[in-house]
């Protein structure tokens, strides 16, 4: 199955951004992938947001794995097998949110950033990064309002819960939206923040490399 985004649009169209669109896509994605199977295939029609579809799977993998780690009956074999899954979801997730900076600035018109502008201190491939956990945070807050059973004061406690998490991701859009509005009038501009991780390179993580001389 395909997913096709409401924002799909020729290629020789100009690049439209928007946060508020990429929360709807988070969304639906999370909806979807929680459905009959998570080999569902989600496309927008667009390479930017492609890779941002591509960003929250990433997320959304990496959600669930961290649950099977948590299961009290995983063995300690289950445990190892799930935290070098979690370091491959990690490094997937990190690469892809560079790789959402990189396809923006990209995107930008000629001149622009402005080198001369005041700098983010965040970009935009970590603010939907915090979207795309957001967005699963949201998901699962809701499943469990509807949770059959639950004890008492359960629903009331995650109506709460929710009710934070919506107005987070609210602010969190608003910012993002004003970022990309602010650099595209030479405002303000932002740099790809390399996560530089050390722990999957063998030429870095003495555990790995220290092994090799053993």
């Amino acid at each position: 199955m395909v997913f096709y985004h409401s924002l799909e649009r020729s290629m020789s169209e100009p690049f439209h951004f928007s946060a508020v669109e990429i929360a709807r896509l988070h969304d639906r994605a999370t909806r979807l992938w929680h459905d009959d199977t998570f080999n569902i295939v989600v496309s927008t029609g667009h390479p930017i947001y492609d890779a941002v579809l591509a960003q929250h799977r990433a997320n959304f993998d990496l959600w669930h794995t961290e649950d099977r780690a948590r299961a009290p009956h995983a063995t300690d074999a289950d445990i190892a097998e799930v935290k070098r899954a979690i370091d491959r979801y990690n490094q997937t997730r990190n690469d892809l949110a560079e790789q959402c900076d990189a396809m923006l600035l990209e995107a930008l018109p000629s001149k622009l950033p402005n080198q001369a502008a005041d700098l983010a201190s965040e970009s935009p491939g970590l603010m939907i990064d915090r979207l795309s956990i957001l967005a699963l945070k949201i998901f699962h807050t809701e499943e469990e309002i509807d949770r059959p059973n639950a004890p008492p004061g359960h629903t009331d406690r995650n109506s709460q819960r929710l009710a934070l998490l919506e107005e987070q991701r609210n602010d969190l859009v608003a910012c993002l939206d004003q970022l990309w509005h602010d650099v595209l009038r030479a405002k303000r501009r932002f740099k790809i923040y390399r996560q530089l991780k050390m722990y999957n390179d063998p030429t870095l993580n003495p555990a790995i490399y220290g092994s090799e001389t053993e």
